[in-house]
């Protein structure tokens, strides 16, 4: 091991804190969940710590085989942190709504064993290593999304386990080709890599496949289909961890790939932009549709996640001057984790006094809760755009970005894709993404105002107000906190907003970034004074005021008259059922019994095909062996034999010597003994095959 042990501690001290929960939780309960709450907040304050050890690195030689390589920058420091906290705050959160569920101890044992493998995602220094802790992070967390093992819950994680195998055995095979073209899979040498490459259109197929599985856990469409049932079917505290983390640990590595070899690579990020505006569209419109209220904000999720690889994307567009999609994307990816944690907590509060998830069941469950009612509110204004909150800075830095590049073909009159398309068709391209990201924001303004008003303006549901303590003092102690942060980070973009973004801008190559000097908080660069955003200025303040008045508009013209309680999403419209469960339980085990049996009949060919070859091979070696041997047989044992007159056709041995002479034993011993062993490999060969 070389190099820092901490980074090593933040990996394995949450793993260790869930087996010591878990054998403590097999003979007394409370004490479970103090360990499990004490693991959490040593691991907050050993992420906090961290912050003077920018730069560290540890190297564990020959673990997992290649050896798993950690280090820590900006970015990976900012999600360390971002990362404990939110495990802090469920944890904590998590023994008052678990109160009456089972299997408890199992829960706490995984969900601090994902918090360890997701750290060493963000951790990691090389792909390699991502990938490793990748796959620990995908089998540990299904059992957070099969908890309550309901059917429901049940195939839910059917879908949410087939859907990470798949994409992980995808992933390891870009790898393995990644490696080969670029000699390394280091995350910070990739892009140095890949500029001494002559060719670099082959590096296509393997960072596709490479990509497929970080976006499957991203919820990129079409591979979202696991999200909405993995969100509602899993307890409220791991669904924030689901929606606020473990997407993200998907989006690190499409940065990785974004930010390295394909490093302002305008093909990559027309890809990325397509998918980014259809995932971001259809989240929308499928939480608009929504009547759960878990289901919703798990759509939303999907939606936002959109949102933020349209910031990746457009990095890639921007290419030196892609600061604002930089700073755009690590805020917009920062606030929807803090946004989610909020709102899937408030869900889990309805979720403990209630029991139900449908709107109508729980409608005016926050009537007289001010407590609730400011959580919420929170959560919704952040995850609307709204200005003074933390999710307008980001949405508004993306935008930024799409309109900058915009306007740079209309003056420069070129623009990035000129192999496919004009000038004009490009920008003509960019102005139809604009208006997808503001209608899509639009949307969910839409949504968050139909729960909205679910929740606190319609009458409340026989029974909702039984309960008047609805929730423990530690609970919303918690729920306090993790609100009072959104509006907080939103009304001092300056102080606190800005030196976050520069603190993560080096890892995805951004051009501004904090002075070598000094941590986050220092003066910022040159570059970033050059592209400073004026946050609440009038043109800033236009993109959130359209997305927001569209948004109020739909919701009194359309939801709040025919979606509010009864309109569903039409099941025929269902990938999951439609297309990825048939193919992964029809198509694939059926292409694999056809090339089955093609094997199997070339198997059943060979072997009776065996014997023929045998005697062949024992034929020609007969042959072969029979001339040479007769050049070493002794002249004595040529005289022991009588050559028959020409009339005979065989010849005879004397009545004394009635042993055969050795020129007839000798080949044939020799013959068949090759020929046996000749037979054996070939069993031996058919075996391997």
């Amino acid at each position: 091991m070389k190099g820092n042990p901490l980074l090593l501690f933040l990996v394995l001290w949450p793993m260790a804190g869930g087996v010591l929960s878990f054998m403590a939780g097999r003979h007394h309960k409370r004490i479970r969940d103090i360990i499990a709450g004490a693991a959490a907040l040593a691991e907050l304050a050993a992420a906090v710590w961290c912050r003077g050890l920018l730069g560290a690195s540890l190297a564990l030689e020959g673990v997992c085989g290649l050896g798993l390589n950690l280090t820590l920058d900006g970015f990976r420091l900012i999600y360390a942190v971002i990362i404990a906290f939110m495990w802090t705050a469920t944890t904590l959160f998590s023994p008052e709504y678990l109160e009456h569920h089972h299997n408890r101890t199992r829960y706490y044992l995984f969900v601090l064993m994902t918090e360890g493998a997701i750290m060493g995602v963000f951790l990691s220094a090389d792909l390699y290593t991502t990938f490793v802790f990748f796959e620990m992070m995908s089998l540990f967390s299904y059992i957070m999304v099969v908890q309550d093992e309901t059917p429901a819950a049940r195939r839910a994680a059917q879908t949410y386990l087939a859907i990470a195998i798949i994409g992980g055995l995808v992933t390891l095979a870009g790898l393995l080709v990644l490696v080969r073209q670029t000699g390394t899979l280091v995350i910070a040498d990739l892009a140095g890599a890949v500029e001494a490459m002559k060719d670099r259109s082959a590096l296509y197929i393997p960072g596709f496949l490479v990509f497929v599985g970080f976006a499957a856990k991203a919820a990129i469409f079409p591979a979202h289909i696991w999200l909405p049932t993995a969100h509602t079917a899993a307890p409220a505290p791991a669904s924030a961890l689901l929606s606020g983390l473990l997407t993200k640990s998907g989006l690190f590595g499409i940065l990785a790939l974004s930010a390295g070899p394909f490093l302002h690579d305008a093909r990559w990020g027309l890809m990325l932009l397509v998918l980014a505006l259809i995932t971001m569209a259809l989240g929308a419109v499928l939480a608009v549709f929504s009547v759960n209220i878990k289901r919703t904000l798990a759509c939303s999720s999907m939606s936002q996640l959109g949102f933020i690889l349209t910031g990746v994307a457009m990095q890639c567009f921007l290419g030196k001057d892609n600061e604002l999609a930089v700073r755009g994307t690590i805020l917009y990816m920062v606030g929807h984790s803090l946004i989610k944690l909020v709102l899937f907590l408030s869900a889990g509060v309805v979720h403990m006094n209630t029991h139900k998830l449908e709107l109508q069941d729980i409608r005016g469950f926050g009537r007289g809760r001010p407590l609730f009612l400011f959580a919420f509110l929170m959560g919704g204004l952040g995850l609307m755009g709204m200005p003074l909150w933390n999710g307008y800075l980001g949405k508004t830095l993306i935008h930024e970005a799409i309109v900058e590049h915009i306007h740079h073909i209309g003056h420069a009159g070129t623009g990035t894709l000129g192999f496919i398309m004009t000038a004009s068709a490009e920008a003509s391209l960019f102005r139809a993404a604009e208006w997808t990201f503001l209608l899509s924001g639009a949307l969910t303004t839409a949504y968050v105002v139909k729960l909205f008003v679910v929740l606190f303006v319609e009458q409340p549901a026989p029974g909702l107000h039984e309960k008047k303590c609805y929730i423990s003092p530690l609970n919303a102690a918690v729920l306090a906190v993790s609100a009072a942060v959104l509006p907080l980070l939103g009304c001092l973009p300056y102080h606190l907003a800005d030196p976050i973004a520069f603190l993560g801008a080096p890892f995805m190559s951004g051009t501004a970034g904090i002075p070598q000097s000094g941590p986050a908080g220092s003066s910022v660069s040159e570059a970033a004074v050059h592209h400073a955003v004026s946050y609440f200025s009038p043109e800033a303040l236009e993109g959130a005021a359209i997305s927001i008045g569209i948004g109020l508009a739909v919701f009194f013209l359309l939801v709040r008259g025919f979606l509010m309680f009864t309109r569903r999403w039409p099941e025929w419209l269902n990938l999951e059922d439609r297309f990825f469960r048939p193919l992964i339980a029809g198509a694939l085990p059926a292409t694999g019994a056809f090339f089955a049996k093609r094997v199997d009949r070339a198997a059943d060919a060979v072997i009776r095909a065996l014997p023929f070859l045998g005697a062949l091979m024992a034929r020609v070696t007969d042959l072969i062996c029979a001339g040479p041997m007769d050049l070493v047989l002794s002249r004595a044992a040529r005289a022991r034999f009588i050559r028959p007159p020409e009339d005979h056709e065989f010849g005879v041995y004397q009545e004394e010597d009635p042993e055969p002479p050795l020129r007839i034993l000798l080949p044939s011993t020799l013959a068949y003994g090759l020929a046996a062993f000749a037979l054996g490999l070939l069993f031996i060969l058919a075996y391997l095959i």
